[in-house]
């Protein structure tokens, strides 16, 4: 079989996108969060844990053993409030998810530096994002797109990179050099809906586990094992 082109590839990535658009009209986020810091931390806590596990953390609802205030974020909805927090009592409050200690730091060391060095203000850069603490380009695509319209890039999670791989639209092997490569192929207009379409195909048609590709959707040739 011939060497796929550069062009061909573009053209069917592009058939793909436009698949996956029908298929899936309004992707988003499965992040639950109210505030531009609320997403910060949400999207930290996130990093090795399901998003539906940090919503049950976060959102309001039924105390817990480990946190009498109900969900993280009907405490914790402003910079101040996040910077504020006793360390301790906050890896306590999100106790559930893995690398807690970790990432409970983080998020308040980015809170205290956002507070103290941006004067209160989320940063809207991917420069000053990702000086944050725990905040990687990943995380920064997230937040910019999701917060702000901002789009520098493609969030690669690993959905994104399981099925980038598997769609044959590149054969790189680390988030940056895929995203380097999907930003080269996708139009930049697409650039944040392409994530989501992505990552809803992953969780719901194909899975780590269980590819449906060929079963649930009709590829007509675009897709390449």
């Amino acid at each position: 079989m011939p060497k796929e082109s550069f062009e061909a590839k573009k053209k069917r990535v592009a058939g793909m996108l436009a698949l996956l658009k029908k298929h899936d009209p309004n992707p988003r986020i499965a992040l639950k969060y109210s505030t531009p810091i609320q997403l910060l931390a949400a999207v930290q806590l996130s990093a090795q844990t399901t998003d539906i596990q940090v919503n049950k953390v976060t959102q309001a609802g039924p105390a817990s053993p480990r946190s009498h205030q109900g969900g993280l974020f009907k405490k914790y909805k402003t910079v101040d409030d996040f910077a504020n927090a006793d360390v301790k009592t906050f890896q306590k409050e999100i106790s559930s998810i893995g690398l807690y200690r970790n990432k409970g730091r983080n998020i308040i060391e980015a809170a205290r530096m956002i507070r103290d060095d941006y004067g209160g203000k989320m940063p809207r850069t991917m420069e000053e994002m990702i000086k944050l603490p725990g905040v990687g380009r990943k995380s920064a695509n997230v937040i910019l797109g999701n917060a702000f319209g901002v789009v520098e890039g493609i969030a690669v999670d690993t959905h994104v990179m399981r099925l980038s791989q598997h769609f044959g639209w590149t054969k790189e092997k680390t988030p940056e050099k895929i995203e380097q490569d999907l930003m080269k192929l996708i139009p930049r207009k697409d650039w944040f809906i392409a994530t989501y379409l992505i990552i809803d195909y992953g969780r719901t048609i194909c899975t780590a586990r269980k590819c449906q590709c060929d079963e649930l959707f009709d590829w007509k040739g675009l897709h390449k094992h």
